[in-house]
């Protein structure tokens, strides 16, 4: 009986665990999900080998955190194995109702195969439940055989997360130089030692959800988050050292040393490509053309590929590479014709968190190829097939990578598009006919960040898809695109697309007896209007900074005077600058509007005035002007 009695108590532990009523009302406030516990403790048992678990509890409030219900967690054969993954769902109470395991979850390949090909794979397990809120936990345990990093904390992971308590916890020997920081937080670790090894432990409690906030900086900035870097490190049979950025720079560089060999006839096709040729700058941009017409990115990662380049020879021969492939073929085809590349190693994308240069580690995804000058450096962007030599657009811009020497390397800060680089500049010639519809001809010039994307649109797609994306691009009444054509201009190191349309919009201004009611900005009106908050925490981030400019003239009817006199506005602050001007001379509107935006972090108190800034700006967008038929 007393068997059987503890059997029970067991079992009724078991069914009632991390009930939703257990949690504090704080933590609900502004949250989808209750991260109720998260705990992840590695033990590094050598440069090679390490241990590591995880144990997540998310009690999901509502149907948008659904997604925490879903594990998902990525190995690779050879460097990682999942020895165990435990999963379970407790409904409000805190009774179990169902679990899986290791054995239960899909396999999936981690990239569809077409663009990747690596040995990156990941489990797939999944829990489903109609009543909120419910409660579901994972626990999983790894072997890494390959250690190249130990995974950063960010324990609370999305602003609807709040966090009851989490964990975080490192084993390693006594003579490992482990290295790391926190961010946001002035937790310190605890320190035990045991025999000839050390636990550093971290513990956070009680951090509450946030809103969603307009122009804040990505959550990593303001969040806590710990950052791990290691010092010895090995792959294969390269060893390496981690421990400062030179030393980064000293083990990536072997990885690649001997790889940049070319076949003779590529050597040759690059002396015919340089013949007659006297400036370094023009051998570049030849050479970087040969890379763009005869090449084509794919993902190839297989085994220590993930690091190691393919060599020059296996690019020259298939006609395809990766990041690394592609930039060291770059650098390849440079040594032949008697210039110097690097390979930097850099985030490509938009960047989660502002680059920390004090502390070494691997926040790096992708490899540029850069050519340092007497007078200039040129940076090429080797997995693209149509951006000119020196553009980096605005995923590698204005960040840090690690360059690569022949005797290591350091941090270098690569080009940032500002004010004056990135235009988008209008002009308008429309005419209006008596039924309010209006024609529109608008030749647009778009230059650097502000042509990126239509860079992409451009080139991957077909003129149908073009069409339909600017059936959807312009918030007008019912309109139609007559026709349209885009030009490339690469004469400059900054790109230029040329824009030109004709579109034809129903209705657009209102005729009422002997008045006109129209809007004179046709095409570049903001669409933010920013509500209040006398509350927010957080500081305002505007990243980008651009200048648009609109120069417009429509024709009207004849006879027609302005009835009231026009309401320009000029807003000038530290956020940007902003001025229209409208005009009616004959049967002419005139109308002028610049935008100028600027970069910089503020603080919270600043937001009642970004509040201001764009919603004036927005009604300004908005407003039409009156025209009344002379008497």
């Amino acid at each position: 009986m007393l068997v059987i009695s503890m059997f029970l108590t067991t079992l009724a532990g078991r069914s009632q665990k991390f009930p939703a009523s257990a949690i504090p009302d704080s933590l609900k406030e502004n949250a989808d999900v209750v991260v109720r516990l998260g705990e992840r403790s590695y033990e590094i048992k050598s440069s090679v080998e390490a241990l590591s678990h995880e144990r997540y509890v998310f009690t999901i409030l509502n149907e948008k955190g659904e997604h925490s219900a879903t594990y998902r967690t990525y190995y690779n054969n050879k460097s990682v194995i999942i020895n165990s993954v435990n999963a379970y769902l407790y409904d409000a109470n805190g009774k179990e109702i169902r679990h899986f395991k290791k054995k239960d979850m899909e396999d999936h390949p981690a990239f569809d195969g077409s663009s990747f090909v690596n040995d990156e794979r990941y489990l797939l397990g999944s829990f489903s439940y109609s009543s909120y809120p419910y409660t579901v936990e994972f626990d999983e345990e790894d072997e890494i055989h390959e250690l190249l990093e130990i995974r950063n904390w960010f324990p609370q992971s999305s602003t609807k997360n709040s966090l009851e308590r989490g964990t975080y916890s490192i084993t390693f020997p006594a003579d490992y130089k482990l290295q790391y920081k926190m961010l946001n937080s002035e937790i310190k670790p605890a320190l035990e030692e045991k025999g000839n090894k050390k636990i550093l432990r971290w513990e956070i409690k009680g951090l509450t959800a946030y809103d969603d906030l307009p122009f804040s900086l990505d959550y990593s900035g303001y969040a806590p988050y710990l950052m791990i870097g290691l010092s010895d490190v090995q792959m294969g049979d390269y060893k390496g050292n981690m421990s400062s950025w030179d030393e980064y720079a000293k083990f990536y560089g072997s990885l690649q040393k001997g790889r940049d060999v070319l076949p003779a006839e590529t050597r040759q096709k690059v002396q015919e490509l340089i013949k007659g040729l006297n400036s370094p700058e023009s051998k570049v941009a030849v050479l970087y053309n040969y890379l763009q017409q005869n090449t084509h990115y794919v993902g190839i990662q297989l085994g220590i590929g993930g690091w190691q380049t393919y060599d020059a020879t296996y690019v020259a021969t298939k006609k395809y590479g990766d990041c690394k492939a592609l930039s060291n073929f770059m650098i390849a085809l440079l040594k032949e014709a008697g210039i110097k590349g690097h390979a930097v190693v850099i985030h490509g994308g938009q960047e989660s968190r502002e680059f920390v240069k004090d502390f070494t580690n691997d926040p790096f995804n992708h490899i540029i190829c850069c050519v340092p000058l007497e007078k200039d450096t040129i940076w090429l962007e080797c997995t693209s097939q149509f951006l000119p030599a020196g553009y980096l657009s605005n995923s590698t811009s204005n960040r840090y990578g690690l360059f690569i020497d022949d005797a290591g390397g350091g941090l270098v800060h690569t080009p940032a598009y500002l004010l004056p680089d990135n235009i988008q500049s209008r002009q308008i010639s429309a005419v209006l006919d008596a039924e309010g519809n209006l024609n529109v001809d608008c030749n647009t010039s778009y230059k650097a960040y502000c042509q990126d994307d239509l860079g992409d649109i451009i080139h991957y797609y077909s003129k149908e898809e073009q069409l339909s994306w600017l059936k959807s691009k312009f918030s007008l009444p019912t309109y139609e695109v007559v026709s349209f054509n885009y030009t490339e201009d690469f004469s400059r190191r900054l790109p230029v697309i040329r824009e030109s349309l004709n579109l034809s919009v129903n209705n657009y201004a209102q005729i009422t007896g002997k008045r006109i009611f129209i809007n004179p900005n046709i095409l570049t009106r903001s669409t933010r209007r920013l509500t209040k908050d006398d509350n927010r925490r957080l500081g305002v981030s505007l990243k980008e900074e651009y200048h648009y400019m609109d120069s417009v003239q429509i024709s009207i009817p004849s006879g027609y005077e302005m009835e009231s006199k026009s309401t320009d506005l000029v807003l000038k602050n530290k956020f940007g600058s902003y001025s229209t001007k409208t005009l009616v001379t004959g049967n002419k509107i005139m109308y002028y509007r610049s935008l100028e935006q600027y970069s910089g972090y503020f603080p919270a108190r600043d937001y009642a005035e970004v509040v201001k800034f764009y919603n004036d700006m927005y009604d300004a967008d908005h407003t039409s002007i009156v025209l009344v038929k002379k008497n």
